[in-house]
């Protein structure tokens, strides 16, 4: 099958599919080809751009993205190394502490599992996931 952008002395453009390139020259001199707007048989075939894509140009822009993307989740987790205290896995247990007893504003990270951070949230207590990307990595 192929696929051709069409042209009518009308200035109507269109697209056809034909079983070959063969087909089209067939049925064009046999005019019946005709055009969908006005039912002239005086149609040609137009320039047509081929549809490629570029895997190079593609993977390149992914690449790009997930090294920014990449980036700022370091300078997050260097943020929040800097500026907060880390209480392991004690973090639900921190976290019900501040938010209730008002103990420290201090920011706290750490590990909770899905469950905890669920229950977290029911509780009205702000938390975030945050994907802790490795420094090392290149």
């Amino acid at each position: 099958m192929i696929k051709y952008n069409l042209q009518c002395d009308c200035n109507a453009e269109f697209e056809s599919w034909f079983s070959s390139s063969s087909e089209y020259d067939i049925l064009s001199k046999k005019k019946l080809i005709t055009c969908i707007y006005c039912d002239s048989t005086n149609v040609k075939k137009s320039l047509m751009k081929p549809n490629i894509t570029s895997k190079s140009n593609s993977s390149l822009t992914q690449n790009k993205e997930q090294r920014n993307l990449k980036k700022q989740l370091i300078n997050i987790r260097k943020y929040i190394e800097k500026n907060c205290k880390n209480v392991g896995k004690d973090f639900s247990h921190e976290a019900r502490n501040i938010h209730y007893d008002k103990k420290s504003l201090q920011g706290i990270y750490g590990q909770a599992t899905p469950e905890e951070t669920s229950e977290l949230l029911d509780e009205g207590i702000e938390v975030a996931t945050i994907p802790w990307i490795d420094k090392t990595e290149n």
